[in-house]
């Protein structure tokens, strides 16, 4: 296996968690360059991680002839700057989510990079953590039969970086931030190639001092009529509320990522040390996470992704998924103003277009569709019909 040589744009958290994540994994692919805006970031970051080289030009850290990727940990509003750089330079891409501020960029992203015929891979780490790639795992494997209905989660104090808080250099608020994440998880549950249709939303500003959301609730309506449920909060207390649940007609899955991880600690006096991102004190009952860069998908992330360089194949996460994800968010800012359901507008849908809702109709026999079976308390089998030709209920005890 061979190793890469990377450029690392950006020097924050997000940079740290990629870094940490690439310099203790594969243990061949390292960060050659780091870009940072600020020199003195700069300097520290390559300083901290032993990085070779440190830039606070990007068109020079990106043109760099010894480095083939090109990683995006930027504020929002510069992903499509530095993408073109990556682009022209003919390197891999990778870019952290979202992708970009609205689907009109995103898309002009998209176009540039399959125009380049460069490689593009989409960051999306929480479709990656362990629990999340073994759920998806058991979907596509039948366990839950049709889903009908996800639910995912996010809520926390908000984010690190100024520039977040300011919508627009972020594009908007909570939803742009988290709910990228929860709409993706609930795609790839439901299927990516099953086509979102349209969204309701409800969004407001109900504790921070700003122009963005910090509190949104979403529903996804898919093709199939499965609805993708989102939430997700920057007033959150208590640390980092990560959760996702999936609902079919044969099980149900539920997910705990971050607040109940089997680690519970407490302490009176604190141990004067970090305990787990966005995680608000020290003392108390507290919830450390084993291995967060883990716990948060980035090392089955970041295997993907070279692996999938490696190989010349499409990594899991693609940047058309972030196109779609932009799309999704699009319509919910338009359905959080107007009250409304809106739809999906994607100019370029590339999923089936053979599916449609409806209820599959399970035979009891020849008169009847079974509605529900279930076991009585004396241990008699109870079933729920509908009679095919009259539609009349009736129920029915055996044993």
């Amino acid at each position: 296996m061979k190793g890469h040589k990377i450029t690392m744009l950006g020097t924050g958290l997000i940079g740290n968690f990629y870094t940490m994540t690439l310099h203790s994994q594969r243990g061949k692919d390292r960060v050659q360059t780091i870009y940072s805006r600020s020199e003195e970031r700069a300097k520290k970051f390559a300083s901290d991680w032993g990085i070779p080289k440190w830039e606070t030009d990007m068109e020079k850290a990106v043109n760099d002839p010894e480095t083939s990727v090109v990683i995006i940990g930027l504020p929002n509003n510069l992903h499509k700057e530095a993408i073109t750089l990556a682009a022209k330079a003919g390197k891999a891409i990778l870019c952290t989510k979202p992708l970009a501020r609205s689907a009109r960029e995103a898309k002009e992203i998209l176009d540039i990079v399959e125009k380049a015929a460069v490689f593009a891979g989409y960051l999306e780490d929480l479709v990656y953590t362990p629990k999340t790639l073994k759920a998806i795992k058991s979907v596509q494997n039948g366990a839950l039969g049709k889903v009908t209905w996800t639910r995912s989660r996010e809520a926390h104090p908000g984010p690190h970086s100024d520039w977040f808080w300011n919508s627009e250099v972020s594009g908007g608020g909570a939803i742009v931030d988290m709910g990228c994440h929860c709409i993706e998880i609930g795609r790839n549950f439901i299927g990516k190639d099953i086509l979102p249709v349209e969204v309701m939303c409800w969004a407001d500003t109900l504790v921070k001092p700003i122009n963005a959301e910090d509190n949104a609730v979403g529903l996804v309506k898919y093709a199939t009529g499965a609805v993708s449920q989102f939430e997700v909060s920057w007033s959150y207390r208590g640390g980092m509320d990560l959760r996702d649940e999936v609902a079919g007609v044969e099980g149900t899955i539920r997910l705990d990522h971050f607040l109940r991880t089997g680690f519970e600690l407490f302490t009176a006096v604190g141990e004067d040390g970090y305990v787990a991102e966005k995680a608000e004190s020290e003392t108390g009952w507290l919830f450390p996470v084993g291995d967060e860069a883990h716990a948060l998908g980035y090392n089955h992330m970041f295997t993907d992704m070279f692996d999938a360089i490696d190989k010349g194949t499409a990594p899991m996460e693609t940047f058309y998924d972030g196109y779609v994800v932009n799309a999704i968010m699009d319509a919910c800012y338009k359905s959080a103003k107007t009250k409304k359901w809106e739809p999906v507008e994607l100019e370029d849908w590339r999923g089936r277009t053979d599916v449609t809702s409806g209820i599959d109709m399970v035979e009891y026999d020849a008169d009847h569709y079974l509605i529900k079976t279930e076991k009585l308390p004396d241990g008699r089998d109870k079933v729920i019909l509908k009679n095919k030709n009259t539609g009349e209920i009736s129920q029915k005890v055996t044993g």
